[in-house]
């Protein structure tokens, strides 16, 4: 059963979430086997099949979400479908790479494995990956990793547990294919920030249930020491894979 906890806020999430570096995927359409088709499963808003289209023939992007599909960016070679991650409706055997951005947590795994599986071509590529907390510097990345734990923390689900260790626990069937490190790296303005966290399913969960707004503690801590006042500050999401091949 798709579990919908982002169509409520799909457009936070095309504004505010960061985008992959175009060097992943380089690297991704240089281990698949063809050019002819890629597959990104629950792709949101299309972030990480804008970059995988400037590599294949074709992109097919799905998402179990209509509403984060209405904030997709169009491409000409992009096809953008609603269906669920373990029922894709691609031909069996016709896919040289899948790709799953910050998302696989949420699916009935076996399911999808098996489906990625009839899909992709023989040598066909999967490559799924997540990112932990954007790092800034320490005091501000002190603050955030207190609001995560402690403020918020009680309404992540448990599936979140899954990105905090990285995948690394994730029962992969696939011939593994190690990775070169790759980091999402973005300049971001306090108010970038403030938004990228009330994108996270903890921070609505909170405010639904509690009828307040936390981030506007949390902006207030942060003010506090973002310097200089009113600079874009560098930050930093390091990127955690699984990647294999059938």
């Amino acid at each position: 059963m798709f579990k919908d906890y982002f169509s409520q806020g799909a457009t936070a999430y095309a504004d505010f979430r960061p985008r992959y570096p175009d060097a992943l995927f380089t690297h991704l359409a240089g281990l698949a086997p063809g050019r002819q088709l890629a597959w990104d499963c629950a792709t949101g808003n299309g972030q990480a099949a804008t970059g995988l289209a400037r590599w294949f023939d074709a992109v097919v992007a799905t998402d179990a979400s209509a509403r984060q599909l209405e904030q997709a960016e169009a491409h000409p070679r992009i096809t953008y479908r609603c269906a669920p991650a373990e029922q894709s409706g691609l031909d069996s055997g016709s896919v040289c790479l899948v790709t799953v951005a910050q998302a696989l947590h949420w699916f009935d795994q076996p399911t999808f494995f098996a489906e990625a599986r009839r899909v992709l071509a023989p040598g066909g590529v999967l490559a799924v990956w997540c990112y932990s907390m954007v790092e800034i510097d320490s005091e501000i990345d002190r603050i955030i990793s207190r609001f995560y734990t402690d403020v918020v923390g009680p309404w992540w689900k448990p599936e979140r547990a899954m990105v905090d260790d990285g995948y690394r626990s994730l029962d992969f069937p696939f011939a593994e294919i190690g990775m070169l490190p790759f980091f999402i790296d973005k300049d971001l303005a306090l108010d970038e920030l403030l938004g990228y966290v009330r994108t996270w399913s903890a921070t609505r969960g909170y405010q639904a249930e509690r009828g307040e707004d936390p981030v506007i503690q949390l902006a207030s801590d942060l003010a506090a020491v973002w310097e200089p006042k009113g600079a874009a500050l560098p930050g930093r999401w390091p990127l955690h894979f699984r990647v294999g091949r059938v």
